[in-house]
């Protein structure tokens, strides 16, 4: 028998709480790096009921108004009527922001082995800016080589956007989560078995009035006009036996930071690969890339994906590990959780031939820096909602599968040479 069992992942829209903290930080961040591509940034942002609390550490010699910054990203996410509790105008936003510790700028701008022992002195200039763990994952059960539930939880997220903006349900407002549970056999997705769908909206609809035919016509408007879209070039589709949920409280009226405090860094999981790998437990937004916690977090999902790509496995899960002030990385660890073509100890050699992953071979691979002067001011913001890995809409250096053939080249004659 086939071992069937479920699996449940959760994104959040752009106007949750926590997801405006997380966009306010990076929208600081690319400022900043726009104008000082070695801004050292640690931005935190805080959300309240009319309360916006910028903090944090940030060394630059950029120059920005973070109150209007702020202003500026909520409006744009749709919070501007104060009505709903929380708006771009009449919101308060305090900044208490201090520099960054030296005791640490010590070791990020000069790392250990640069300081020890005269090493490549462009690779080892910058020691990692934290101590942690970072996990890369992908696996081929969707184009983009994610996971299917959080594939599916995004697209529905994004869509809620896209027809809130556009006026085709102009009764949605910014708050909302999506949920999706996937059936899984032996390993492979065949079915849906839940889709969750809690989203703001205004207490009337029209001339609807009561509760219960408000919730009945957000049920049907959002089956047409936002799941059945984001099926419509997947292969496993909802059928008969699928639950649509819909606002399972009743109503959800009262949302964003009206209804609930948000802060930067508490969406790890709906960043990465929803609960389907593990996770090192740091947070992306707000921090430059010198911080490992984001910038090597992108170069092992680069790295699990192009050993995917390439076709040597079919799941691919990366882990690296840092020292503070140190560049090389203190562990490299490849699984592929049997799907392997080759071994896994074998691609882990071919990982530490290929890929540069000291954190100023990271920033230089993927222009980390730059890239926010390069497109206009802004990059990271867009990560900010929706997913830092897998996003086909936005093009993403780590989500390149470069070095793919190169991989696949050299397992090849890895694999002629074990034969002969």
């Amino acid at each position: 028998m086939p071992r069937r069992y479920l699996f449940t992942s959760e994104s959040v829209t752009e106007g949750h709480p926590d997801k405006i903290c997380d966009q306010i930080s990076d929208t600081i961040l690319d400022a900043l790096l726009a104008q000082d591509p070695t801004s050292r940034v640690a931005a935190e942002v805080v959300v309240n009921t009319g309360l916006v609390l910028i903090t944090g550490e940030i060394t630059s010699s950029a120059q920005v108004n973070y109150v209007d910054l702020a202003r500026q990203k909520i409006a744009e996410i749709g919070y501007t009527d104060a009505v709903n509790g929380f708006s771009a105008q009449s919101c308060a936003v305090l900044v208490a922001l201090d520099a960054q510790s030296p005791d640490i700028a010590q070791g990020v701008n000069k790392a250990q082995e640069q300081r020890e022992e005269a090493s490549d002195e462009e690779l080892d200039a910058i020691g990692a800016g934290d101590q942690g763990l970072m996990f890369g994952f992908a696996c081929n059960e969707t184009p983009e080589l994610m996971p299917l539930p959080i594939s599916l939880a995004h697209r529905i997220s994004r869509r809620l956007a896209v027809v809130r903006k556009t006026g085709q349900l102009s009764y949605l407002r910014p708050d909302g989560k999506t949920q999706v549970t996937v059936i899984y056999e032996d390993g492979k997705p065949v079915g849906i078995d839940t889709i969750l769908v809690s989203t703001q909206h205004t207490a009337t609809i029209g001339d609807i009035t009561d509760e219960a035919a408000v919730q009945a016509k957000i049920k049907e408007d959002l089956w047409s006009l936002v799941v059945q879209p984001v099926f419509s070039d997947i292969d496993v589709k909802p059928d008969a036996e699928t639950r649509f949920l819909v606002n399972p409280t009743g109503k959800f009226v009262i949302g964003g930071p009206q209804g609930d405090s948000g802060l930067t860094g508490r969406k790890i999981i709906v960043d990465t690969y929803g609960g389907y790998s593990r996770h090192g437990g740091g947070a992306f937004s707000g921090k430059d890339p010198t911080k490992v916690d984001r910038s090597a977090a992108y170069a092992s999902r680069y790295v699990a994906k192009n050993i995917v790509a390439a076709g040597l496995a079919d799941k691919c899960e990366v882990q690296l590990s840092y020292a503070i002030g140190v560049a090389r990385p203190v562990s490299i660890m490849v699984d592929t959780f049997g799907t392997g073509k080759i071994d896994d100890d074998r691609l882990l050699e071919l990982v530490k031939q290929h890929f540069e992953l000291r954190p100023a071979g990271i920033i230089r691979t993927f222009n980390l820096s730059r890239l926010p002067s390069e497109r206009g001011g802004r990059f990271y913001q867009d990560v900010a909602a929706y997913g830092h890995m897998g996003r086909t809409d936005l093009e993403l250096p780590w989500e390149q599968t470069d070095k793919a053939a190169l991989l696949k080249e050299a397992a090849t004659k890895e694999l002629s040479g074990a034969a002969v």
